[in-house]
């Protein structure tokens, strides 16, 4: 039998500028996660909300994006991958402008809430759509390097962009810098994005798409409830609910003709390797980051603004490695790879582990940048894995299944590794409290450092500056074990995933595991 040698086409002109238009939407969703947050003291002023609808207000854009994303990547293998991006963008502007203009905190949450939908349809129909416009191995692995680039900078620079918008505008402003974004899109996108669906995807099976929509809410409620509230009996319910829904969903998928989770992808062992390892790495990077960023606010003094821009080296390292993994992905296997950028990731987890309350800023720094320096890589390449081992007809709901398991590893990273360092923070606190404090202070300052912070405000000089002192150091033994723990499961992970992907051959870091998957068919 003649074996075909014919390299797959190459892009040209139109599909990098296609891949422009991409970059910056898939950076304002991640953004939009993080810009509000600072936005809250000025617009719970304005608009007066409740308690439980700031949490509403702050909380349903990602849960949104978190349910729909199945859904809306397999819809844009169906009804085409263009058209689901370019509606997205149009839906996303338009509810951004609703968002900036809302005048009740009923209207910023149903606002927020469009948004998410929106945002759900842009990210997997946009790195299903990469797949489609670069076909040569080396090109799609650098084109997918810079989406998950661009994708995770957007949840860097989202506090510093936010920052400076309400430094000289109102609250709403954040909203408004998705218009300008998406306006190009909607211009330049038919002319220069190809448009692609499955014709033989069949019918979209809206039971599934409910379950899966009400699995993943639930789970990511109560994985997010359980770290503001602790073990009660709300978020429990949830998670116990949000698994027996996705274990039915899980069962009704493996009986349909045309499901909407394609089971089958998982029967590559470098698919299935892929995605832990993409769930375990959002697990500790998102955990560690959310302690690492209230350290350098509550224990270094480090304003929002400043400690976002201080975000910017990070990025910066994480994006020269994915540059120089992408590069590397054609002459070395991802079995190489995936470990050495584990390793790396374990290094800077190692130096987090280091840190005292009264460390300095650099060391802080020098440990997130290698943390981000291994993992983006790891991330960018993991996502192409699962790209390539895809098939292009399938790339839709491939897509949506890396995002949703990152969307999930990021909840449950700051639910497990927040718990941690609670965990330890009161335990250790509470060995240490200053004698003499008053029963109330010492209650309130055993809850977060943030707490004891404001405690401490009430309290005499001398009592105010030792619970301060002590609670900052509480806090830092916390981010010492969780960071301590992650480097140890790095350390196993990039041991894991060593033999698991030794025989994936390199070739634009996922072509081998196609190639792996055709010449050993499962019996």
């Amino acid at each position: 039998m003649t074996e075909n040698t014919t390299s797959p086409p190459r892009a040209g002109r139109r599909e990098w500028a296609g891949l422009a238009l991409l970059l910056v939407p898939a950076m304002l969703v991640m953004m939009d996660l993080s810009l509000l947050h600072l936005a809250v003291p000025r617009l719970s002023a304005d608009l007066a909300p409740t308690a439980t609808q700031l949490l509403w207000i702050t909380d349903i854009y990602g849960f949104l994006i978190a349910g729909l994303l199945l859904t809306m990547g397999t819809l844009g293998d169906r009804v085409g991958r263009r058209r689901m991006i370019l509606v997205g963008a149009a839906a996303f502007g338009s509810a951004s402008v609703l968002a900036a203009f809302a005048t009740s905190a009923e209207s910023l949450i149903l606002a927020r809430a469009l948004l998410g939908a929106a945002g759900s349809t842009l990210a997997p129909s946009t790195l299903s759509l990469i797949t489609t416009m670069f076909r040569d191995p080396g090109q799609r692995t650098f084109a997918i390097s810079l989406w998950m680039t661009s994708f995770m900078a957007g949840g860097a620079l989202g506090p510093v962009v936010g920052g400076v918008m309400l430094e000289f505008f109102w609250w709403g402003s954040v909203f408004l810098l998705a218009v300008p974004v998406m306006l190009p899109l909607l211009v330049f996108g038919r002319t220069l994005l190809p448009e692609f669906r499955d014709p033989d995807a069949g019918r979209l099976d809206l039971t599934s798409a409910l379950m899966s929509l009400a699995a993943v809410l639930l789970l990511v409620y109560g994985l997010k409830e359980t770290v503001r509230g602790g073990a009660a009996v709300a978020p429990v319910l949830a998670l116990l609910l949000g698994g027996a829904v996705a274990t039915l969903f899980v069962l009704r998928q493996r009986r349909m003709e045309h499901p909407l989770l394609d089971l089958s992808l998982f029967r590559n062992r470098g698919f299935g390797t892929v995605l832990v390892t993409l769930l375990s790495t959002a697990l500790l990077l998102s955990g560690v980051q959310f302690l690492v960023a209230q350290h350098m606010q509550m224990v270094l003094g480090l304003s929002p603004l400043r400690a976002g821009l201080w975000a910017l080296p990070m990025v910066a390292g994480g994006l020269v490695a994915v540059m120089a993994a992408s590069a590397a992905a054609g002459r070395i296997r991802p079995g190489v790879l995936f470990p050495a950028g584990l390793l790396v990731a374990a290094c800077g987890f190692a130096l987090l582990a280091r840190v005292e309350a009264d460390s300095a800023l650099a060391v802080v720094v020098a440990g997130s940048v290698l943390m981000f320096t291994g993992l983006m890589p790891v991330s960018a390449l993991g996502t192409d894995v699962v790209m390539a081992t895809a098939p292009p007809e399938r790339s839709g709901s491939a897509a949506a299944m890396t995002e949703t398991t990152q969307e999930l590893g990021g909840a449950l990273g700051i639910a497990v590794i927040g718990t941690v360092g609670s965990g330890v923070y009161a335990a250790d606190l509470g060995a240490n409290l200053p004698e003499g404090l008053p029963e109330g202070a010492a209650e309130a300052a055993g809850q977060t450092l943030g707490s004891a912070l404001h405690a401490a405000d009430g309290l005499s000089a001398r009592l105010g500056a030792e619970l301060s002192e002590v609670a900052r150091e509480a806090f830092t033994s916390g981010l010492q074990v969780a960071s301590a723990a992650s480097a140890v499961l790095l350390v196993v992970l990039a041991l894991a995933v060593l033999p698991a992907l030794r025989r994936v051959r390199p070739g634009g870091g996922a072509g081998g595991a196609l190639e792996e998957t055709r010449s050993h068919p499962s019996p």
